[in-house]
């Protein structure tokens, strides 16, 4: 029998994936399912791309890309990233990976050896805690509540910092509470982080996704000390519905981008060549159809977010960016498992317990979804909370 290695004994699988299967499997049995579990925009990746994709195939260009990226899509993404972020990066200090997520591996890869400490706000996106085990380092958790609008402060920052700590995980906004930092409070936090001199991998995947207003800020634009700490981590399956595409990028000090792609060298030698082709058209295109997505979930999370305030048992903080809800159910007296498998097979709702994200009192409904599912998951998770 063929033993598997030491790193695969803590790796949780994703709840996210599973609940969104077995919601799949009662769908394919007849079952009419309202799906919240996965954060997939239920848009089409705008025409534009696709065509500058298929053009790519049609003119052969189906051969190896430089592992780091095509040269042209690293300059268009710090060409982005100088416009759009206040981030003054050259392209060799930018990597293109398969996925947001591969890009975030690759930098840890990178940055954590055995036994260093990742710091991670809580709730966290699943994959963050287990990442950071992939790269034999101690992810420690920090936890967040909706009193605090579920984002750390300076002094809880400062405390959880040991002579072992080499990163935090910053997400914002976040998945899956949709908070926000302000430019303030990260102001404060990027203070405590280089007098530390601790790195910061700042996942910024859903900036493009705001409400009411509000600001999206990179902690690594708020001054030359801290950009030298902060690896920006962001993608294209978000912001351009064009999640299938695997097409992510990292931006950071020269030597920590140029391991990461050391690194991805050995693994998938790079993002797919044609796909890179579909990026350069998007960041080159029209930015419209962006903001019609972005004002299309913003009207979904405004019915879902009222929807959910009219059940009893349910609290629930605004969110102020990405597609998700997350709910506290305490007052049912449920574990977040329990909640959310008792929805899925009694009332066909598909949600994510909020255990999956290290807070057992909530739950994520994901709004990338249309609004007919909206509607008539809010009616049945009604009669589900008149039950309880």
């Amino acid at each position: 029998m063929i033993q598997l290695a030491d790193r695969t004994w803590t790796i949780e699988p994703s709840v996210t994936l599973a609940l969104s299967a077995r919601a799949k499997a009662l769908r394919a049995s007849g079952i009419d399912v309202c799906d919240f579990t996965v954060g997939e925009p239920d848009f089409n990746t705008p025409a534009h791309i696709r065509e500058a994709a298929k053009r790519a195939l049609d003119e052969g260009k189906t051969k190896y890309a430089p592992a780091g990226g095509l040269p042209k899509l690293q300059e268009l993404i710090a060409a982005k990233l100088r416009d759009e972020n206040s981030l003054s990066y050259s392209t060799n200090q930018i990597i293109v990976s398969t996925g947001g997520k591969q890009a975030i591996l690759n930098v840890l890869l990178a940055i954590l050896s055995r036994g260093d400490e990742a710091l991670i706000p809580s709730p966290y996106w699943v994959s963050y805690p287990e990442i950071v085990k992939l790269a034999r380092a101690v992810p420690i958790l920090m936890p967040t509540t909706e009193a605090t609008a579920f984002k750390i402060t300076p002094e809880q920052l400062e405390a959880a910092i040991t002579p072992r700590t080499r990163a935090l995980i910053l997400n914002s906004p976040s998945n899956p509470t949709g908070a926000i930092y302000s430019r303030a409070e990260l102001t404060a936090l990027a203070e405590v982080l280089v007098r530390h001199e601790v790195a910061v991998l700042s996942d910024e995947i859903y900036e493009k996704l705001l409400y009411n207003g509000v600001e999206h800020v990179s902690i690594g634009s708020l001054g030359e000390e801290i950009f030298n700490f902060t690896v920006t981590c962001n993608g294209f399956s978000k912001a351009y519905a064009a999640t299938g595409w695997r097409l992510g990028y990292a931006a950071g000090p020269a030597h920590v981008i140029k391991a990461a792609v050391d690194i991805q060298s050995h693994t998938t030698s790079g993002a797919t060549t044609f796909a890179q082709y579909g990026a350069i058209a998007a960041l080159e295109g029209s930015q419209d159809e962006v903001e019609v997505m972005r004002r299309e979930f913003e009207r979904r999370r405004d019915v879902f977010f009222a929807g959910l305030q009219t059940l009893p048992g349910l609290t629930c903080t605004k969110p102020e960016g990405a597609f998700y809800l997350f709910p506290n159910i305490a007052a049912t007296g449920l574990s977040s498992m329990d909640f959310s498998q008792r929805l899925l097979e009694e009332y066909h709702v598909a949600i994510v317990p909020g255990a999956a994200f290290g807070a057992d009192a909530n739950v994520r409904f994901s709004y990338a979804t249309s609004m007919a599912t909206i509607e008539k998951g809010l009616e049945r998770l009604q009669r589900f909370m008149e039950r309880l």
